[in-house]
């Protein structure tokens, strides 16, 4: 069973067939794979070409799922449930919907004037860029099962306890009022024929794929020249055990970009090689994908400063308290 499990880890989901064709084709055209920029032509074109695949792929399985919750059904499934299990399914709907967090937050907006309760809806929206499954499936080609499934569950966690945080301290007031005001609309939504929902599906992976192209370009790109080019000792000193307060600084330096976790998922693999600490990168990746400057400056339309600053406090500090986590324990996870 371990052999079997190894085979799709190395050749299904890491593709490391697609590393080793990529250098032979590259070694027939003259190009020192060994150097740097040989290398570096190496990790960009096999990540583009794996990440693409398997991206593809994860969107049409992922869209074909979506169709089955479209946002009336969901907000009624939310609406079944109480308290934190509220929270819960809000936080497990946020990972089979869009795949950046200013995708997510129309769908914030609709749940919070359907009348959901503003913690649940927050759930989703923690939950929603972090922890979907395409993430699962790519940061187990990187970095093995247990990582992946430790990562998901923990963001779910933050998830959880970050919108049963603001509803325990009552903040609807702090919604703006138009949203408060815009009440429950009831549309039904038709049910789909197979062939529709393959359709939509497929129109999902060309849609979502030509956003999320540019951000895979410059995330892989950064993660060549990490992995070629940045000596590791740097990385070590500014990222790894050496520095109690990379925690701190991978999180902060992330806040202010903007990308899908797609995009982020090459830098943190070179910063891994090169010797960065878990949990420090997958700050990193949480504070990129959850509370980047853009999808701040759409919430803002949404909520009132005071919300707004709690739910980038809570974020930040879930997201600082899961990287040294994963620091501490990173010896039983590689």
């Amino acid at each position: 069973m371990s052999v079997l499990w190894d085979l799709i880890q190395n050749q299904v989901l890491g593709m490391k067939w697609l590393n080793a064709l990529v250098g032979q084709l590259l070694t027939f055209l003259g190009l020192d794979v060994t150097g740097r920029l040989g290398g570096s032509v190496q990790f960009f074109l096999y990540d583009v070409l794996k990440i693409t695949i398997l991206l593809c792929c994860l969107i049409f399985l992922i869209s074909y799922i979506q169709s089955y919750f479209p946002p009336e059904r969901s907000k009624k499934i939310i609406g079944r449930f109480h308290g934190v299990w509220a929270n819960g399914m809000a936080a497990l709907l946020g990972t089979v919907t869009p795949f950046c967090s200013c995708s997510s937050i129309p769908l914030f907006i609709g749940f919070t004037s359907a009348g959901l309760p503003l913690g649940v809806t927050f759930s989703f929206l923690i939950s929603s860029p972090m922890v979907d499954l395409g993430s699962l499936v790519l940061l187990m080609s990187i970095f093995g099962t247990r990582v992946a499934l430790v990562y998901v569950a923990v963001g779910l966690v933050v998830a959880v306890a970050g919108g049963t945080l603001i509803e325990r301290l009552h903040m609807e007031p702090y919604v703006e009022d138009f949203i408060r005001s815009a009440g429950a609309v009831e549309i039904d939504s038709p049910d789909l024929t197979r062939r529709e929902r393959l359709e939509y599906a497929r129109d999902q992976v060309s849609s979502t794929f030509r956003k999320v192209l540019p951000y895979l370009l410059v995330g892989v790109g950064i993660g060549a020249v990490i992995h070629n080019w940045i000596p590791e000792s740097w990385i070590e000193a500014v990222l790894g055990s050496r520095n109690p307060f990379g925690v701190i600084l991978a999180t902060l330096i992330g806040v202010p970009m903007y990308a899908d976790i797609f995009g982020t998922i090459p830098v943190a693999e070179a910063l891994l090689y090169k010797g960065a600490q878990l949990g420090t990168i997958l700050s990193f990746m949480m504070a990129v994908t959850t509370l980047s400057l853009p999808s701040i400056i759409m919430l803002r339309k949404a909520v009132k400063p005071k919300l707004l600053g709690l739910f980038t406090g809570i974020c930040t500090a879930g997201i600082i308290l899961v990287g040294y986590l994963f620091n501490a324990v990173q010896f039983l996870l590689i």
